[in-house]
């Protein structure tokens, strides 16, 4: 080109890289300058937030006292807030009712998950049971463990809090709690807001505070002050937020852990939402605790470790002894370090042994239900082996993203008739689906698999979508269909209003070979079924009921005595509203991009180029955006749209596009693509998609233009 591209400085992209009022086109002028000087102003605006190696966003935490009041919001940390609200359960998380927190530990933390759009990691670590527990906390020993993202985002979605950690530790520890908590009020409120405002606005919901040194006497007579505070705070700045006290400090500031609730450490459980005890208990420590905590008792949770490190009961496969115990007293349980499973026993064959860990404490792990439509989920991990779009494998590279986790089932289990289990190898969308493996017994003709636990008012309509695999030597020898349990409701019925009320009814919608003219384009999926998938369609009208239940059925064609097995893969399974159904979709529309980083090769002839994307969209429409790009070029001419990556939020950043380097006075063509998945996943059409076509040319070229939408 004869002269150096180089990054634009964020005053430069200010200056001169946005043209407003070009209709979706951006204008990128190229200037000159020293390298270095431009090295150094990439290196300010990435130096917490992004990756310094690829630009790519990351998450991070906070060190020191000074670090957590220096904390502000600003532009570059958008990606670090959570897009994903936290979705309704039943129960509600604060009923009379034993919980289960897991607590995550695993090396120190912001390993993989720290990449806020993912990372090509083979065999990640991965939690999807979220069905069976109540509060996720992202521990590390970092004085503010602000939780990854990817964390919050995958929790919300399935119904789950997410706390992060203060912590304060040892010798540094000491200083650290000295300095706030025995400088007086003003200093402890100080940290108090803080954190409040840190969780409300990553949109987490509150915190562990695990204060592990000695304190001196002002340090400890201001510490439940602080946690009141702190406390009251969170209350205030996060709906539903938590504050939970690791039993660690004593009244009198010595560090000593309790292992129980009891007259030493009850002033701490007192001003805060709960305790998190040590794991070194014995049952007449649990029996004091229940009686002591009376009935706050849901709010201690009984640290199990299931590293099994130390004199406790159970550990590893055998912690289910612990969790058993526990439940005797109706008290919580805190599971601590469940990445055992991975760390322990190898990534290899992690998903098996992960199912067999969590079956094996299932008896003791009340479940929580949806209580919201739509319900869709193609039982997405949030990682894979391969990138499945509609049944193909469209890259066959790993990547890791818990932030595309889907909604997960129950993942019942049937000793000898049935396991469920996550296949990698074959999805519809997504990197994984779910398989069912089961035998049918002599005599029985079908077999029920409960996925998912529903609690709410039903509509007057339902569609249900179903795509599924049958695999083996004889798949025609089985159906598949879908079933809707309802509750007790003397008023419930189905159709009209001359059917019979079943008390907790079963319900098998109506098959349906093509959609109702009015709704043929947006459920096309009935008849999508491809690649070996079979989809099915379904239509229920419920008239005065609650849905309870949804199972999948596989039935056998033929009676017979003959025990035979059958393997099924579950690709998608959708429940909606037909009222929210027949909603035109809003527009995407404001898309601007920033942050332009431009490097040279790694061809010749070759740019590589790095920019962050900004749109609008409505609050709560989308389940997550498909960020494409379409080529770029320098002539006329057309290519095929490129998925670069999934958005959860209104921006993403697209990092290392490849794109043509310009002749002296040419100008080149970038356009970029954003298409929202709308949460019942029905196809949203391109006109409402967000469009911003980037044109480019070699320094001293001078601008150019072109038309846009």
């Amino acid at each position: 080109m004869g002269q150096e591209l180089r990054a634009l400085t964020a005053w430069e992209q200010d200056t001169l890289g946005r043209v407003a009022g070009l209709s979706g086109v951006q204008v990128i002028q190229h200037i000159h300058g020293d390298r270095s000087e431009v090295k150094l102003g990439v290196r300010v605006w990435i130096a917490k937030y992004f990756d310094t190696k690829t630009t790519e966003p990351i998450s991070f935490y906070l060190s020191g006292l000074e670090e957590l009041l220096a904390w502000q919001p600003n532009s570059n940390d958008e990606f670090n807030v959570s897009a994903v609200p936290l979705a309704k359960r039943q129960p509600p998380l604060l009923s009379r009712r034993p919980r289960t927190l897991v607590c995550h530990d695993m090396r120190g933390g912001y390993l993989e998950d720290r990449f806020i759009q993912g990372s090509a990691t083979s065999n990640p670590y991965v939690f999807y049971h979220w069905r069976y527990i109540d509060i996720f906390v992202y521990f590390s020993h970092h004085t503010v463990t602000i939780p990854p993202v990817v964390w919050t985002n995958a929790a919300h979605r399935n119904s789950v809090p997410v706390l992060g950690t203060f912590i304060t530790e040892w010798t540094d520890g000491e200083k650290l709690c000295e300095a706030f908590l025995a400088g007086g009020e003003e200093a402890y409120s100080a940290v108090a807001e803080q954190l409040a405002r840190i969780a409300q606005h990553y949109r987490f919901d509150g915190w562990l505070v695990n204060i592990e040194n000695t304190l001196n006497a002002a340090a400890v007579a201001n510490l439940p002050l602080f946690l009141r505070e702190l406390t009251a705070r969170v209350h205030s700045a996060v709906p539903g937020g938590l504050v939970i006290w690791y039993d660690s400090v004593l009244k009198d500031g010595t560090l000593r852990w309790q292992n129980e609730l009891n007259e030493q450490n009850r002033i701490f459980f007192d001003a805060c939402d709960g305790l998190f005890t040590n794991y070194n208990w014995k049952e007449e420590q649990l029996e004091r605790t229940q009686r002591l905590a009376g009935p706050r008792q849901n709010d201690i949770y009984v640290g199990v470790d299931v590293f099994g490190r130390g004199d406790v009961i159970g550990g590893g496969f055998d912690t289910y002894k612990s969790l058993r115990l526990i439940r005797q007293f109706g008290l919580s349980a805190a599971i601590f370090a469940p990445g055992w499973v991975y760390e322990h026993l190898g990534k290899e064959n992690f998903l098996q042994n992960e199912n067999r860990f969590w079956a094996s404490l299932a008896e003791y792990l009340p479940t929580h239900s949806i209580c919201t439509l739509p319900l869709t989920t193609s039982f997405s991990l949030g990682m894979g082996t391969s990138t499945f779009q509609d049944g193909k494998d469209e890259d066959s590279g790993p990547w890791y993203d818990l932030s595309a986790q889907d909604v997960q089932p129950l993942y019942p289990e049937d000793q000898g008739v049935l396991t469920t289990s996550c296949c990698l190898q074959d999805a519809w969308c997504g990197g994984s689906s779910l398989q069912l493996q089961g035998t049918f017994p002599p005599g029985e003709e079908r077999v029920a698999v409960r996925l998912f636990s529903l609690q709410m008012p039903a509509p007057p309509k339902l569609f249900l979508t179903l795509l599924y695999k049958l695999e083996g030597p004889q798949p025609d020898d089985f159906t598949v269909t879908l079933e809707v349990t309802t509750g007790d409701s003397e008023m419930c019925f189905e159709g009209n209003p001359t059917s019979l009320p079943e008390p907790n009814g079963r319900y098998h919608p109506r098959f349906l070979p093509a959609p109702p003219p009015g709704l043929a384009k947006l459920l096309a999926a009935c008849q999508r079924g491809s690649h070996g998938w079979t989809s099915r369609c379904y239509e229920l009208e419920l008239q005065g009921c609650s849905l309870q239940d949804l199972f999948v059925i596989v039935s056998r064609q033929q009676p017979s005595l003959q025990e035979t097995s059958f393997t099924c893969l579950l690709g998608e399974v959708r429940v909606l509203d037909t009222a929210s159904v027949a909603a035109s979709p809003p527009q995407v529309y404001g898309v601007t991009a920033s942050q332009l980083w431009w490097q040279e090769g790694p061809e010749p002839g070759q740019l590589s180029l790095s920019l962050t994307l900004r749109w609008s969209f409505p609050p709560g429409r989308a389940r997550w955006f498909r960020v494409l790009s379409q080529g770029a070029r320098c002539r006329l001419g057309q290519t095929a749209p490129q998925v670069l990556g999934l958005a959860q939020g209104c921006l993403f950043r697209a990092v290392g596009l490849l794109v043509p380097q310009p002749a002296p006075g040419q100008s080149c063509r970038l356009e970029l693509l954003v298409e929202p998945v709308l949460r019942d996943e029905l196809p949203v059409d391109p006109e409402r998609w967000g469009r911003l076509v980037l044109v480019y040319s070699a320094p001293g070229g001078g601008t150019a233009g072109s038309d846009g939408h």
